[in-house]
This record gives structure tokens, sequence and C-alpha cells, in this order.
């Protein structure tokens, strides 16, 4: 059994509550750096407080994608978990901007992030429930439209506050200005309405067809082969070792013998002891022959993932690890290296602050006009040349922010990193879900999640060090770093087996 083709309407209903996402994580990457300024954070010390976000999704994503495989009732597979994320990040975002201390803020930014998750990572999945391979491209590319859209409007909102509706960009030392507060506002409502829509608009194939759906998949696919032959306690055993003593050797050298106190740098070795202590456990629980477990299902799926998507991991750490410096680093790069504002109280600061969220518009805007023409370029060519092409001029457009003193120039490079992000949003996942097994979709799109956030994990740990130690505290250098990383992930790209 065939699934059947949707309209382009459907199509669109699926992928609105995206809309609302964006919302969400446009407002979060704009703002984020210059409330963690404006109430006391320094430039170096940044990172490390974004690194809630990263570790969020890298717990949540996979958890969520498990559960929502398994799940079934009257909502649906994946709709209860967009509904439930929606409510609990609009309550998030609202209560960020009134965060009275940093810590409060970065705790707000941990609870925003994990919300999020929470309906993102089933929306991913969605499009592999609903869409027969030759319309996966599509609905991938349609989710990127609805970012791109949502992202404009979100990342925008601070400058049409103040230049259009007369709002105050600035207040008191340690005050969130009236123009972000009511941005997050507004971010709230928006998310919430965009998922609804969603959810009231479109209706989830049942198990039993997926199962259909999936049988007649894999018999007219013969490049597709799975194990279902569990981990053995021993292998869990094995590599969970390995993991721990990495873990400590790399923590022993930094307190020891580097004498770092630069605690980003930790929590890579700390993460790498986590999670050998989580396979001892799966290790443990399946010498029980408990192999039904939801750690020890996740972990078998992650050491059996398809050699396609071992590949995309590559891709994707340089990718994100990248996008993460921009995210971070673009307001003080702006506003340092060419505003020459270092006072996160100054108007000029308050300036190139807004101006970045108008950059982040026009790089969002560019990439949901690009959504549809790359769909197009890659039915002429393939997806593997137009994602290789689209981040390497996504490099050279980071790197551009060293060179360019003019702000109104930037939106030129704007442009460039709008073709990659509209890429980095479709070709990986429409490459991705060709080589999954449906009952699988959920669970194996959070665990693609890994590579998107443990690069940001790593951004976050050493840029930090990087920027206070090496570039002399000149954040423009954490973009060239991300330029780089751009263009050796459109170099990997070339290796990636597209099967689908």
């Amino acid at each position: 059994m065939k699934k059947p083709h949707l309209s382009f309407w459907q199509i669109w209903n699926m992928s609105f509550g995206f809309l609302g996402i964006q919302f969400g994580f446009a407002l979060q990457n704009a703002n984020v750096s210059r409330i963690f300024e404006t109430l006391g954070a320094n430039i170096d010390a940044i990172p490390i407080l974004w690194i809630a976000a990263p570790v969020t999704g890298l717990i949540v994503q996979p958890i969520i994608g498990h559960m929502s495989d398994k799940t079934w009732n009257r909502l649906g597979r994946r709709r209860p978990f967009f509904l439930v994320g929606a409510l609990l990040a609009s309550a998030a975002i609202i209560f960020m901007p009134n965060s009275p201390a940093l810590w409060v803020a970065a705790g707000m930014l941990w609870i925003m992030d994990a919300s999020i998750n929470i309906s993102m990572e089933p929306f991913r999945a969605f499009v592999g429930d609903m869409l027969p391979s030759e319309q996966r491209t599509v609905g991938f590319s349609m989710q990127s439209f609805f970012i791109g859209v949502g992202a404009i409007v979100a990342s925008a909102l601070p400058y049409m506050m103040t230049n259009w509706f007369g709002i105050s960009n600035t207040a008191a030392p340690g005050e969130i200005p009236d123009s972000v507060k009511f941005s997050f506002y507004i971010g709230g409502a928006v998310f919430l309405l965009a998922v609804l829509y969603t959810i009231f608009t479109t209706k989830e194939y049942s198990p039993e067809e997926l199962k259909k759906f999936s049988e007649h998949e894999n018999k007219s696919d013969t490049k597709r082969s799975f194990s279902d032959i569990p981990i053995s306690s021993s292998a869990f055993n094995k590599y969970g070792l390995i993991w721990i003593i990495v873990g400590l050797i790399g923590s022993a050298i930094l307190y020891f013998i580097l004498h770092e106190s630069d605690y980003g740098l930790y929590v890579l070795f700390i993460g790498s002891v986590i999670f050998g202590l989580l396979q001892l456990f799966a290790g443990f629980i399946t010498n029980q022959n408990k192999t039904s477990s939801g750690l020890v299902s996740i972990l078998n799926d992650l050491y059996k993932m398809p050699k396609t998507m071992r590949q995309l991991a590559v891709v994707q750490f340089f990718t994100w690890f990248a996008l993460f410096a921009m995210w971070i680093y673009t307001t003080p790069a702006v506003t340092h290296h060419i505003y020459g504002a270092i006072d996160p109280a100054s108007e000029l600061y308050n300036q190139g602050a807004d101006w970045v969220g108008v950059l982040m518009a026009v790089y969002n805007g560019f990439a949901a006009i690009m959504a549809f023409a790359i769909m197009w370029i890659a039915k002429l060519t393939n997806r593997k040349t137009v994602h290789m092409i689209s981040l390497i001029i996504g490099g050279i457009s980071f790197a551009s922010f060293y060179v360019i003193k003019d702000p109104n120039l930037l939106l030129i490079s704007e442009l460039g990193i709008g073709l990659a992000w509209a890429s980095i949003l479709a070709m990986p996942y429409a490459i991705l879900a060709g080589s999954l097994p449906a009952e699988k979709m959920g669970v194996y799109m959070g665990i693609f999640n890994f590579f998107i956030v443990i690069p940001q994990i790593t951004a976050a740990a050493i840029l930090g060090f990087f920027v206070r130690s090496i570039f002399n505290g000149e954040a423009i250098y954490a973009l060239l770093l991300g330029g780089v990383s751009l263009i050796f992930a459109g170099v990997f790209t070339m290796f990636v087996d597209d099967v689908d």
C-alpha cells in the first residue's frame, strides 16, 4: 500500500506550525545574548550561558521521538506533543524578557528551549509519516518556508517596535528594553496559535496504516537494510568504559595540567562520562533481559543508525558548529567590530543590536524564498550538489563580516547565509528520511538531533575559551571560524549516500 500524494494546501497546513516554532527560536537567537549582556554577562561567559539550549535538545529530542513513535490517542501520534510543547513554550517565551537576574534568564532559556523542542521534533517526523518519498523534499522545503517567514518577523520585531511604533529600545542599566519585551509577548501568542492551526487542520495515519505503507516501501527499496539484533550487554559495557575513561582523562588534563578554569570546556568531558554511565546502565538492563526499555531501545537505534545518517552526522557537526557561532556572537561581533560600541546600555550598542535583528530577518526571509528555489534546483541536479554549494556560499558570507565596515553591506552577506539556511533546513532531512524505517521515524529524527546539538555544545564549550584566550576578546573571529567550519561541511556533503 503506497502513501497517497497530498495536495499543496495539505502540506501547507501540516507545516504551518513551524511558523510559530521559528518565532520562538528566532526571538531566542536574536535577543538572548542581548538579554544576557544587559543583565551583566561578560562576553566570554555568553557561550556557557547558551549551553542550556543544545544540552536540552540532546536530552529531550530522542526521548520525545521515541515516545511519539509509541503514542496513539484521540489527538493522534505527533499532535499531542505539538500541543504540550506549544503551551509550555508560549509561557516561557512571555516570561523570558522579565527575568530579574542573569541566572533566572539562563534558567528560562533552558525551559524555553526544552519546550520548543517538544513541539519541533515531532514536526520533523511528521513529514516522514505523512508524505511519500517523492514529496518529502517538498515537505521539508515547506517547513523551511515557514521557518523563514516566522524568523523574518520575529527577528525584526524589536526593530519594528522601535522604528514603527515608537517603543523605546533602551532602558536603565540591567533592565530589558520594552521593545524586546513586547516582541516576546507577541512571539508567545503566535507560537501557540500557529501550532493550534496545524493541530486542527491535519489528520494523522494510524499505526496500522503506517505499517502497510512501510511494508510497501521496504519491498520496493532494496537499498534499505536494518538489523533487529539488539546490542549485547558486554558491548554496552565496553563502549561505556571507553567514554568514561576519555571523559576522566580529558577533565584531569584540564584541571591538573592546563589549570583551566573555563567551565565550558569541562562540559564536553563531563558529558562523555555521563554518556558512558548511561551505557553501563543500559548494559545492566540488557543483562536483566529488559531490552524493551526506552533507554536501551534509543541506544540500540543510535549504534545501528543507517550509513547515510552516519555520513550526514559529519556534515551536520560542522554546519551547526558554524550556526551556533553565528547565533551567540553576531550581536557582540556587529556591535563591537562594526559599530564600535561595547556598553550594552548605550544607544549606539542598541542600534547595532536592533540591526542584528534586521540582518537575521533578511537571511531568514531570503531562506523562505530560496526554500522553493532549491527544491526546483535539486530536481534538476541532486540534493547533495545543492547542499554543498549552499554551505560553501554560506561560509564565505560568514567570513565577509570581518572585512565589511558598512552595516548596510552586511545585508548582502545575509543573502548567502539565507541560501545556506534554506538548504540546511531541508536537504539533510529529505536525504535522511529516505533511509529510515517508518516505525522509527520519530526516534531517528530525535537521534539525528544529536548531530545538531553536540556541535553546539562543542561550540559553547570552546568558543568562550577561544574568544578570551586566542581572539583577545574579539567576537568577530568566532564568526570567521564559523565560516571555515561551514565550508568544511559543504565539502563533506559530497561523501553522503543519498539512497532515496
